[in-house]
């Protein structure tokens, strides 16, 4: 399994350093999110600053752009990265992209089916000299002149992972993207019984060759003052995803339905220091790995052994860098 990490928020703006020290520090992947900067400028910052790490948008929002100017930016770190470009794609939720973006939302598994294909096409016709004819419900690329033909990438396209949640989503995850993006919000059970027979239906067969990559949280601590923290941190980050609708199924899995009504109610109302107390122990654990640093590398991997390819630890909370290399040291150990 390859172990990868974030960029932290504060150097989202200008990634180099980050970027090299996690280069040093042995990580095989880096990843930025699309939270207050541009993931494709932080990755190109990024790039000319690492050699072989691995670069990633976790996530970059498709649907606040078109595949067009999609495609141009993920050629352009492509070729600045010498081909280490990890293209990961997500939808947002609605109010988002119709709201904060000013974006049309409609029939988000099949839009997000066509537009990874409109950017597979667009992606040919740069680099194969196939005429650029996509005509889709949704997205229509028919017009590729010279001019603005970038040309064959030495690098070839980027890899595409779609992150969702949902079945729908995470069956074309497995139809038209080379990997899925695991939300941190989701449970083993969750992913057992829902996510991996998805991606199974939407591959047609087996993953055997498709990249699955988990995010999950983790709360640990090297004393009792550390460990609540974490847990405090944890426990109101799965609260402000539980709160979302579209992430309900989670919680009906588990047969917490009622929770997630709960946590949209105290959202509407803004009552968000209230949200984290509504998630209990039980939740808590069933979300997270609880334990202390010298545990958590061997409790990832009973949950998550055979499931992901490669796992960033989700941590919405400060923790020294020596704690997290000592668990990735660990996750990277051979097996006794």
């Amino acid at each position: 399994m390859k172990i990868d990490t974030g960029l932290p928020p504060d150097a989202a703006a200008d990634t180099r350093d980050a970027a090299a020290a996690a280069e040093r520090a042995g990580y095989a992947g880096v990843w930025t999110s699309e939270i207050t900067h541009d993931p494709f400028l932080a990755l190109g910052l990024a790039a000319v600053a690492t050699e072989a790490i691995e670069l990633g948008t976790s996530i970059a929002v498709a649907f606040a752009r078109n595949p067009m100017s999609t495609a141009v930016q993920a050629n352009d770190v492509q070729l600045l990265s010498r081909g280490r470009l990890l293209l990961g794609l997500g939808s947002q939720i609605k109010p988002h992209i119709t709201r904060r973006f000013g974006m049309p939302w409609s029939h988000p598994a099949s839009r997000m089916r066509e537009f990874i294909s409109a950017l597979r096409a667009i992606w040919a016709c740069w680099q194969d000299g196939t005429r650029l004819s996509f005509r889709g419900d949704f997205y229509t690329h028919t017009l590729m002149t010279p001019f603005f033909n970038p040309g064959p990438n030495p690098h070839g396209a980027p890899r595409v992972l779609l992150a969702g949640v949902g079945e729908a989503m995470t069956a074309v995850a497995g139809e038209v993207a080379d990997g899925f993006l695991c939300h941190g919000f989701t449970t083993e059970r969750y992913l057992r019984k829902v996510t991996m027979p998805a991606l199974a239906r939407g591959r047609g067969g087996g993953l055997t060759g498709y990249e699955v990559s988990g995010s999950p949280f983790v709360a640990t601590g090297r004393t009792e003052a550390e460990m609540e923290a974490a847990r405090r941190a944890v426990r109101e980050q799965i609260a402000f995803y539980g709160s979302t609708p579209a992430y309900r199924g989670v919680l009906e899995r588990h047969g917490w339905g009622e929770l997630g009504d709960e946590l949209h109610r105290l959202s509407r109302h803004g009552r968000w220091a209230d949200m984290g107390a509504a998630i209990d122990d039980e939740v808590l654990h069933t979300f997270a790995v609880v334990a202390e640093p010298g545990a958590v590398a061997g409790e990832l991997m009973r949950r998550y052994g055979d499931l992901f390819t490669r796992m960033s630890l989700y941590t919405p909370y400060a923790i020294d860098p020596e704690v997290t290399a000592t668990i990735r040291t660990m996750l990277n150990a051979p097996a006794p």
